[in-house]
């Protein structure tokens, strides 16, 4: 257990807003759509994903929310970073963030980009296919690279597709050529799917992974590290293992499959470092209906899928909504954004109930919204803007 926290605590679905960031709201007239995020809630999570896996090298996700008052305190912590591209590189140098901290975990990256971080100091990188180690070969010699293989996502909210990853069979055959390359084939890894609610889908992942490592050690490679990926849930409308569920389950299988031998472990959370840490303050637009004889309202907000929203996509991440001052009986919904774009419905397969009382111009908050809003927020579609990050 963490010290100070109840298992309770953590597994129970928090029902209102972050009392520090709606002080923070309360005080200050922000325009909106904007997203606050609390920076100590992001720090215990980090301690209790450190507690419950402190064998792991933990490499927090940049893409879930690339804040710099994140990346410094994160940092601060001794967090390591995984890195999709070479602004996030960039990014972490120029927080002083030594570049043996980083990890280049996207399977698909540019040749310069390969060989700016090379020459930056890094020496993790990932890769899936012959082309990509061909372009590490020429590009990152001597390199650390670990073949990320295809694993199921069942029981993820926001599952992964076949985009990244490899069969086994062909992971196999990528390593022993990475080694007549010049490369350190060093690791498998894999990723089980975002918001992953399947505490045991980690255990397959994990045997594919350990028989690898078996099969290459009779052809004389000797694998060091298992990357884990992440897929630790944050808190939506659905209730979620706790941390601790998730860490045993993982060490189970670990312990399991490799006894006493056992490897690196990495591992790369995103969503559920930053995502409860954060609430975003919409505005209502307009409230409509089709009909006269309708009984669900529209209700339009400023945020949408295209400025902060994009995980609604399909209805996937369905987040907790909270109306201050407006309380009373309640009535269906259907939530929108604000853009002139058909696709940008939030929700209207799921039920949604918002307050008979809501009124235009009223502020609604969008609850455990840290990880992949703004991140994911679009340049400027139909000249929205992309939301505006506050780190308190």
């Amino acid at each position: 257990m963490v010290p100070g926290r109840s298992k309770d605590a953590r597994t129970r679905i928090p029902t209102l807003m972050n009392e520090k960031i709606a002080r923070f709201l309360a005080a200050n007239s922000l325009e909106t759509p904007c997203l606050v995020v609390d920076l100590e809630t992001i720090a215990e999570a980090y301690d209790t994903l450190h507690w419950h896996l402190p064998l792991a090298k933990i490499y927090y996700a940049l893409k879930a929310n690339p804040a710099p008052p994140i990346i410094a305190m994160l940092a601060q912590k001794g967090s390591n970073f995984d890195v999709a591209s070479r602004s996030e590189i960039e990014l972490c140098l120029e927080h002083g963030i030594d570049a043996g901290r980083l990890s280049f975990g996207n399977t698909i990256k540019k040749e310069k980009d390969i060989a700016f971080a090379y020459e930056a100091g890094i020496r993790y990188f990932a890769f899936d296919s012959e082309d990509e180690l061909l372009k590490l070969a020429r590009s990152a010699s001597g390199a650390r690279v670990f073949c990320r293989i295809l694993v199921s996502s069942t029981g993820a909210e926001w599952p992964l597709s076949r985009k990244f990853g490899c069969a086994p069979e062909m992971a196999f055959e990528l390593l022993r050529k990475a080694r007549a390359l010049g490369l350190s084939p060093y690791g498998i890894s894999f990723h089980v799917g975002s918001q992953q609610t399947d505490v045991a889908q980690w255990s397959g992942a994990i045997q594919s992974a350990a028989r690898l490592f078996s099969l290459l050690a009779e052809a004389d490679i000797n694998l060091r590290l298992i990357n884990i990926g992440g897929g630790f849930p944050a808190h939506y409308r659905g209730e979620v293992p706790a941390i601790e569920d998730y860490a045993r389950a993982i060490m189970e299988a670990i312990t399991r499959d490799f006894g006493n031998d056992l490897p690196e472990i990495l591992v790369e959370p995103g969503r559920s470092l930053v995502a409860d840490a954060g609430v975003i303050e919409s505005e209502v637009v307009l409230i409509s209906r089709k009909t006269a004889s309708e009984d669900r309202r529209w209700v339009y907000l400023d945020v949408g899928k295209f400025n902060g929203l994009a995980e609604t996509m399909g209805e996937s991440i369905k987040y907790r909504i909270e109306t201050p001052g407006r309380n009373g009986p309640s009535g269906p919904v259907i939530l929108a954004g604000p853009t002139c774009d058909s696709a940008d419905i939030l929700y209207e397969e799921t039920e949604y109930r918002l307050p008979l009382s809501l009124e235009i111009g009223d502020k609604v908050g969008i609850l455990s919204a840290g990880a992949y809003t703004a991140s994911y927020a679009s340049v400027g579609f139909n000249g929205f803007s992309p939301i505006r990050t506050y780190c308190i």
